[in-house]
């Protein structure tokens, strides 16, 4: 039987980000400068991290900041894995200044997508990935894709998300941002939606820069509470 899942946030994208969203989150995925995020905005996340007790995770996307790395970017597989990789150990670099690790990594938007589609862009994530943050940090993203598995081949763990604030379409897929439905602003609908995946991944999130993302995670994490050990 699958545990309950963690709640995972995307953040650091935005400035004066709530901190009550890394006291209700289990996981942060912070950005590390490709689609937004600087030294330091990525300093606040960690030491955000450090006093609840969350879990830090990387945040790497395509180099688009113009377009929020929800672009569509052309790259070779090397450039690719040098800017994920470069990504990843800005936020390492500092983790450690600040006396802890990076044990999460999860690709942000365009890129997210573009991995669990094309295996040549999956294996240059995960190896930018494994360079920067080595062999122990779990990547997080779509079940039974290139991405899971690239990172099997690399004998790297693997969590299984899902999506509290995010409404699909009738095949499964989530409907793209700026459609009617994509994102699920509603705290009741979103804990309904974290209450029908719970047994389907191993971490649900909530998107750290939707309006009223702190109700949002709240409403989804005492979903996840109250679904006991």
């Amino acid at each position: 039987m699958r545990a309950r899942p963690l709640l995972n946030i995307d953040a650091g994208e935005l400035a004066g980000e709530p901190e009550a969203l890394y006291a209700l989150a289990q996981i942060a995925n912070v950005a590390c400068g490709g689609h937004a995020g600087d030294d330091d905005s990525m300093r606040r996340a960690i030491d955000a991290c450090s006093l609840h007790g969350t879990a830090l995770g990387a945040h790497p996307s395509f180099p688009d900041r113009p377009g929020f790395g929800r672009v569509h970017q052309e790259m070779r597989t090397e450039d690719l894995e040098a800017a994920v990789a470069g990504q990843c150990a800005a936020l390492a670099r500092l983790a450690r200044q600040a006396g802890t690790t990076v044990r999460y990594a999860k690709l942000h938007g365009a890129l997210y997508h573009a991995a669990s589609r094309d295996p040549g862009a999956a294996r240059a994530c995960i190896q930018g990935i494994r360079t920067a943050l080595g062999d122990a940090v779990t990547v997080i993203g779509p079940k039974s894709c290139a991405l899971s598995e690239a990172a099997a081949h690399a004998r790297l763990p693997y969590a299984v998300e899902a999506f509290a604030d995010r409404g699909v379409q009738a095949d499964g897929a989530l409907i793209p941002r700026g459609q009617p439905g994509a994102m699920i602003t509603h705290p009741p609908q979103a804990a309904e939606r974290a209450r029908a995946l719970m047994t389907t991944c191993d971490t649900l999130c909530v998107h750290g820069d939707s309006p009223g993302a702190v109700a949002i995670a709240r409403a989804v994490r005492e979903e996840i509470d109250a679904a006991g050990p």
